[in-house]
């Protein structure tokens, strides 16, 4: 848990907003393409915003792991809590894989040392977390959220499929890699912008059911889409298939993160909920 946690972390400053700027809500969605350090990094630049606030966190791949741990250090710390939280959760990451365990064992005990799901699900937590998982013989994708969301949910989203053996959850069989671009338009009346971080520029083409291609305006005024993606992304085997992780290969990975998500603050992107996008999506990263 955050506050049984050894680890110590340096202090981070208050975060400062900006006058005269509006406060956003966004809703963020982790890709399972994206390296888990590169979107701590994002993540962590974000909590510096005190006018950018979230309400919730979809997520796939081994991104469900740490949005469960960034959901629950915000419901107990608040914005340095989630930054602890996380740098907290990274430590452990890099020194549990060197161990030659079960995959799936090793992924349990990381999470039951950062989280405390009631915590996560309790109606008065500040983010909603959502996490996708496949089904291993019908290939439908789920989402565990609310009264569903479970230990077992977290890390069956978090497997890597024929790597390691599915998740049981109520009878059925559930792996990794949902694909987000299966969800539909974000209509919280809370949300004002969505944010995917991925790995590569999103694929993210949903569209609202209210607006088509020939038209500029969507009756539902659906949230506009925003892409912030890893510009070094390098396919290969995913997080835990090598048999350690460096330390300082994943803070180089979470600085550059921060540097994608300073880029794409330092544009004032907010502002373009103002211009019609076609299919009530635009990428702007």
């Amino acid at each position: 848990m955050l506050a049984q946690s050894e680890v110590r972390t340096v202090e981070a400053a208050a975060p400062v907003g900006h006058l005269g700027v509006e406060s956003r809500t966004i809703d963020i969605m982790l890709a399972n393409d994206a390296h888990g350090a590169f979107v701590w990094g994002v993540l962590d630049r974000l909590l510096d915003e005190a006018n950018c606030s979230v309400s919730g966190v979809t997520a796939s791949g081994f991104a469900a792991m740490q949005a469960a741990v960034f959901v629950y250090g915000l419901s107990v710390g608040g914005r340095r809590g989630a930054r602890t939280a996380l740098a907290n959760f990274w430590r452990r990451v890099s020194h549990a894989s060197i161990f030659a365990i079960d995959r799936t064992s090793l992924l349990r005990s990381m999470l039951e040392q950062s989280i405390d799901l009631k915590q996560i699900n309790n109606e008065d937590c500040p983010v909603k977390l959502g996490v996708l998982a496949v089904n291993a013989r019908t290939d439908a994708v789920k989402i565990f959220s609310g009264e569903q969301l479970s230990i077992n949910a977290i890390v069956a989203a978090a497997t890597v499929p024929f790597l390691s053996p599915p998740v049981e959850i109520d009878g059925h069989s559930y792996w990794g890699d949902g694909d987000i671009s299966q969800l539909p338009s974000a209509r919280s009346p809370k949300t004002s912008h969505r944010l995917i971080i991925a790995g590569r520029p999103s694929l993210f083409t949903t569209l609202c059911p209210d607006r088509s291609f020939s038209s500029t305006h969507c009756a539902t005024k659906c949230a506009p889409v925003h892409t912030i993606f890893d510009s070094q992304y390098r396919a290969g085997a995913a997080l835990f298939v090598r048999p350690w992780i460096d330390w300082g290969e994943l803070t180089d990975m979470r600085d550059r993160g921060r540097q994608c998500a300073e880029g794409w603050l330092a544009t004032d992107l907010f502002s373009t909920d103002k211009r019609p996008a076609i299919g009530c999506r635009t990428q702007y990263i």
